[in-house]
């Protein structure tokens, strides 16, 4: 599995810990940045990523800034993409399960980078349910097509 990775200058602390993370777990992935701890703004590093995760060259997604507010919203306007802003491990399993959800954005500033690590093990090891959840996942989907997005 490769993970497209992005943050701000607000997340670079706990992105690399997500590296290091996915490293020791042998996951493959590419930074998008950023890459120093000079203010820069969010949308120029979470739109690479999310369509690097659209296009099919990554298979999952992490975005990180001060509260993965921001990075969520902007993946989000990408077509295909499915970000859940997660902050807890709770959401991060239910999102991946019933929404199939394809990218994690989270909050450098709103989780320990210790729980943070927990999000993402759950996010990346937790596979989606489908059923009837695939049902409305292709709502979703409907919705993108009918929005133009």
């Amino acid at each position: 599995m490769k993970i497209a990775l992005a943050c701000d200058h607000g997340g670079l602390n706990l992105k690399t810990a997500v590296i290091e993370y996915l490293k020791a777990h042998n996951y493959e992935y590419e930074d998008f940045g950023c890459y120093t701890k000079d203010s820069c703004d969010y949308p120029d590093y979470a739109l690479p990523a999310a369509e690097a995760v659209a296009e099919g060259k990554c298979d999952r997604g992490i975005a990180i800034c001060s509260t993965g507010i921001g990075v969520s919203i902007v993946a989000n306007k990408v077509p295909g993409i499915r970000c859940a802003h997660c902050h807890d491990s709770y959401c991060a399993k239910y999102t991946r399960l019933h929404n199939n959800s394809n990218m994690l954005a989270m909050g450098e500033k709103v989780v320990g980078v210790g729980y943070a690590l927990e999000i993402v093990e759950t996010f990346l090891t937790t596979e989606f349910e489908g059923g009837r959840h695939s049902r409305r996942v292709d709502k979703i989907t409907a919705i993108e097509k009918k929005y133009g997005k």
